[in-house]
């Protein structure tokens, strides 16, 4: 039984360095540039923007800072102003889509994931399609005509707690994404948010067996439940996509 066990450990310990390395977190110099991070995600695919507990996934955090720094531990430091920059101009450059999607958290998706990932045709009607709550349809109507601050949409819906909830029905369904910022001279700079249609080339999909290819690929390795939870499909169906593999799911 020992040997079993020294066993599990050597191979968690493996998996933890291969994935350091492919999650640059080593093997290479720690992004620095706006230009890097979208490199990055291009080449991971999906990342969280700040790590999490108990969740081992990429993160641009560990690829700026490294995984033994604590982001905001002795507060906005230029770590953590490049990372937050970086959230919304990513998405503003067209580089990566960003909002709370990879495990219901702040997180980007490479273009080519993205598309893989999308649910809809492409179109500023794709919300009718989809069971979300007359917020979020809402919201959606209003971005049709072009990206707004979250002040702006705030003003409209009338409460900030069922704007929140809908533009997170909207994220999880990958049909808003964070777009830059709006400075208006007064405090700080308001977020704009925009359709993802009108930022990506998105409609051709989606391509869930593909999108599970990505996820595999990143992770090294990846279980049903990973894959479940993070793009919050069913154990069923990340079963399904996961068994196609040529590689068999933990």
């Amino acid at each position: 039984m020992l040997v079993v066990v020294e066993q599990d450990v050597v191979d968690e310990v493996r998996l933890a360095r291969a994935r350091a390395n492919r999650w640059w977190v080593t093997g290479r110099r720690r992004v620095a540039s706006i230009r890097r991070a979208g490199e990055f995600v291009q080449d991971v695919g999906f990342a969280l923007l700040f790590p999490a507990p108990r969740i081992a996934l990429p993160s641009l955090w560990d690829a700026v800072a490294g995984d033994a720094a604590e982001p905001f531990a002795d507060g906005m430091g230029r770590n953590e102003q490049r990372v937050w920059a970086w959230k919304d101009e990513l998405p503003r450059l067209r580089v990566a889509w960003y909002g709370r999607f990879v495990a219901g958290r702040g997180s980007f998706l490479s273009p080519a994931l993205l598309a893989a990932l999308y649910p809809g045709d492409g179109t500023i009607t794709d919300h009718e399609d989809l069971e979300l709550s007359p917020t979020a349809h809402r919201i959606a109507e209003l971005l049709a005509g072009g990206p707004l601050t979250s002040a702006e949409l705030r003003v409209e819906v009338g409460n900030r707690r069922s704007y929140e909830r809908a533009v997170g029905e909207l994220q999880r369904h990958l049909l808003v994404t964070g777009a830059g910022v709006h400075d208006s001279g007064r405090g700080w700079p308001a977020t704009l948010l925009d359709l993802s249609c009108r930022r990506f080339d998105v409609g051709h999909g989606p391509d869930h067996g593909l999108a599970a290819q990505h996820f595999a690929d990143t992770m090294v390795r990846a279980s049903v439940q990973d894959l479940a939870r993070a793009f919050g499909w069913s154990r069923a169906e990340a079963a399904s996509h996961l068994g196609r593999l040529d590689r068999p799911p933990d």
